[in-house]
């Protein structure tokens, strides 16, 4: 009934405990995952993951926060996601929310990363799955420059103005709300979710971080995604079961899955 569209269950705090989360999923009637790359050193653990379990899926990509790791280029990420049940580039994007000093015209290495992932997901024909944090004019220039209107995607864990989802939208992109959707002090978020139309909206936890009410503060899992959706409900004024069909429907039809159980 419900999909987890942006998880991170290769992180440690889910080594022990993967049956119990899978578990906890079938309970809260959340029967898919897709499990997000954030390094290429990492990738080999994700898309094992996805691997496994019929209901996991997988994306190849390096996070813009992270630094020291391996560089990876277009056809490094395009041969990885030739492999089994890798649906997606990225997670990738930009973030200029710890320049620790440094200006953004500093980050120019950021830009250039997120172009390579671009250029892969034209080459593939793969969504790319991005994160933007007080970055998103960048963001959204580097995607028109480079998508010449061929790239598709979803704007993950959204947290930007309504203006900033207007332009998403625009050029085709879906919105993924989180458990932040949630929190007491969301309210401008919220508004956000309500001008964006449910066919293009998705949800996710971005486990193991931002747990939703009630469990804010402790270890997210897949199956909070639930949470998620009845909060999107509330605010559209339609049913939990709803919200579920439709944002499995736009998991489905962007990454191009057909649902199989």
């Amino acid at each position: 009934m419900f999909v987890d569209s942006h998880c991170h269950l290769n992180f440690p705090q889910y080594a022990d405990s993967l049956d119990q989360i899978r578990a906890e999923m079938s309970t809260a009637n959340v029967d898919r995952a897709l499990c997000i790359s954030t390094t290429m050193e990492e990738f080999p653990q994700v898309q094992a993951l996805a691997a496994r379990y019929d209901n996991f899926w997988a994306t190849v990509g390096v996070h813009p926060d992270n630094e020291g790791v391996a560089e990876p280029t277009v056809d490094d990420l395009v041969t990885l996601a030739a492999l089994p049940k890798v649906v997606g580039i990225g997670e990738t994007g930009l973030d200029y929310y710890r320049l620790e000093g440094r200006t953004v015209e500093d980050m120019a290495w950021q830009r250039d990363r997120f172009r390579v992932h671009i250029r892969a997901a034209r080459q593939t024909a793969l969504p790319l799955v991005i994160h933007t944090r007080m970055a998103s004019d960048d963001t959204i220039a580097i995607l028109k420059e480079e998508g010449e209107g061929n790239a598709k995607g979803v704007f993950h864990c959204f947290t930007e103005t309504e203006a900033v989802a207007r332009a998403a939208l625009d050029l085709g992109f879906y919105i993924s709300f989180s458990g932040i959707l949630t929190f007491k002090n969301a309210a401008d978020l919220r508004e956000v979710a309500r001008f964006v139309p449910l066919d293009r909206c998705l949800i996710e936890t971005d486990s193991p971080y931002l747990a939703p009410a009630p469990h804010r503060g402790k270890t997210n899992s897949p199956a909070y995604v639930a949470l998620v959706a009845r909060q999107l409900a509330e605010i559209k004024g339609i049913s939990v079961e709803e919200v579920g069909d439709i944002t499995s429907q736009n998991f489905e039809t962007l990454f191009s899955l057909v649902k199989s159980h």
